[in-house]
């Protein structure tokens, strides 16, 4: 997916109701609104409410998320769901602690009830011996809105419409010789209010896309398989980046390189290679070992129990080589398309666009409002990032990875020009299987096609391939870039953090 080239479901009345059938109309947004009490007349008694309490800052999230998956294999439906759940959460700061609680009952009296609830919770929390929260300043934002921009809300989309491009997927991947073949729909609406003491009254609608598909080619003789997939291309958007998506094509050629794959030899043995990695696959490989360590929670040790701390601890800011000097990570929350793009964060911050790599030196985290002062000294930085998101209503808020990306080199070449700067290594496409230490330090990635490079040309496919390394060792040794036209945008739809476990969705 090229950034530049960016520019039905069910619905509870007066709470998350049970859904009648698996694919129920939605009422229609008016009629909703109708029926369901207002927002900012709710967000008020909730924040009065908790005022009262003792509460000197108080936040309410009201949302309604809605879901929708198809599931398809060969030439049949394996599946449908529709799902919507809403309600809201009230998070309160006192005593210098945080305390939240929600609640799917949304009602004038259960928000009051909620909001004294969580100022209760924080008092009882505060009886342990802490450090008082400090929050960073923030704008108030009055009566804002926020929508990703889209062509076509894709619940808008009748299901046989949706139903038929799946089948065309598949019917696709067998044409050109796939034994198996399956693809999907995923779709999240999410209608998002955030309102705060400060003054922000803001309501956001955020649409994610996502097909993933896969082929299997199989050697009955042999007894073997290979496969081929997709899982990484999604978007911020509406139906149209669906199709713009030329799956038809993608699968075609996927069956072509799952049967070369099938009948290619097994590298030999361990050995150290040039690697040249194509977006579709450095996009993981950037997640796990640049977005995941310099997340400020995980490095300070708050975060361990989800997949583990960060070797980049605070007093390697500004003193670390994390890479070398042509290397630059950005992150941000403003690119449209992008997984993580809003408007505001679950804190009411506007998106931050920074460097947490800047030629290569480690300079700074991914933060929110109750984390800036950690760190401020060493960054110069007294603004959040605005990285504070919950998934959904009933869970808190906290810090969640932002887009972060790899800056392309502004005179970097092509593909092939990286290609013919290669004297012994591989090409590694699309992403495979992973695996990265609990400090985000050791790592082992595979592709799903690798090919040999020799003398600076492309030659046959390998099987089996992975690459082992560490995350100084291997940034630290990247000495070329592709330039602006190589650049491209993949992500992941589900990121895991947090316990309770909490999911978001983020692009590199």
């Amino acid at each position: 997916m090229k950034r530049r080239s960016f520019l039905g479901a069910s619905a509870a009345a007066l709470g998350a109701l049970a859904l009648p059938a698996p694919l129920a109309p939605a009422l229609p947004r008016g009629i909703r609104r109708w029926l369901e009490p207002d927002d900012r007349e709710l967000s008020d008694i909730a924040l009065n409410a908790a005022r009262a309490a003792g509460a000197p800052y108080a936040d309410v999230r009201i949302s309604r998320h809605f879901n929708q998956g198809i599931f398809t294999r060969e030439r049949r439906v394996e599946g449908m769901s529709n799902a919507v759940t809403y309600g809201f959460g009230v998070r309160v700061l006192v005593d210098g602690v945080w305390g939240f609680a929600a609640s799917r009952a949304v009602s004038a009296d259960e928000v009051a009830r909620v909001a004294r609830q969580a100022a209760e919770q924080a008092r009882v929390n505060a009886r342990i011996p802490h450090t008082p929260v400090e929050l960073a300043p923030v704008q108030a934002f009055p009566d804002v809105t926020y929508v990703t921009p889209h062509e076509t809300d894709p619940f808008d989309v009748p299901i046989d419409e949706k139903i038929a491009f799946l089948l065309a997927i598949n019917g696709s991947a067998l044409g050109a010789g796939a034994d198996f073949a399956s693809s999907s729909i995923n779709f999240q609406k999410q209608e998002r209010y955030f309102a705060s003491t400060e003054g922000s009254y803001i309501m956001q609608t955020i649409l994610r896309v996502f097909v993933p598909w896969s082929v299997a080619v199989v050697d009955r003789q042999g007894g073997t398989f290979a496969e081929w997939d997709d899982i990484q291309t999604n978007a911020c958007a509406g139906w149209e980046f669906v199709e713009a998506q030329d799956y038809l094509s993608q699968v075609t050629r996927a069956a072509g390189l799952a049967r070369e794959k099938l009948a290619s030899p097994t590298i030999q043995g361990p050995a150290k290679k040039d690697l040249v990695l194509l977006p579709n696959h450095l996009w993981l490989t950037i997640h796990e070992s640049v977005g995941h360590p310099t997340e400020l929670d995980r490095a300070l040790g708050y975060e361990a129990n989800y997949a583990g701390t960060s070797f980049c601890t605070p007093d390697k800011l500004n003193e670390l080589q994390y890479a070398s000097p042509i290397v630059s990570f950005e992150a941000e929350k403003q690119a449209p398309g992008s997984l993580a793009t809003v408007g505001w964060d679950d804190d009411g911050v506007p998106p931050d666009r920074w460097l947490l790599v800047e030629d290569g030196l480690f300079v700074d985290y991914q933060t929110t409002r109750d984390q800036v002062h950690w760190i401020a000294e060493q960054t110069g930085v007294t603004r959040s990032h605005g990285c504070s998101y919950g998934e959904d209503w009933s869970q808190v808020q906290f810090q969640r990875m932002p887009n972060v990306n790899l800056v392309p080199d502004p005179n970097g070449g092509t593909v092939d020009d990286l290609i013919a700067g290669v004297d012994d290594g591989l090409l590694i496409d699309t992403r495979g299987s992973y695996s990265i230490d609990q400090q985000r330090y050791n790592f082992q990635f595979a592709g799903q096609g690798t090919w040999e490079i020799k003398g600076g040309e492309r030659g046959r496919m390998l099987r089996d391939v992975a690459y082992q390394g560490n995350t100084l060792e291997f940034w630290n040794s990247c000495d070329g870039l592709g330039g602006p036209d190589t650049y491209e945008v993949y992500g992941s739809y589900n990121d895991g953090k947090g316990q309770p476990g909490q999911s978001n969705a983020v692009s590199h």
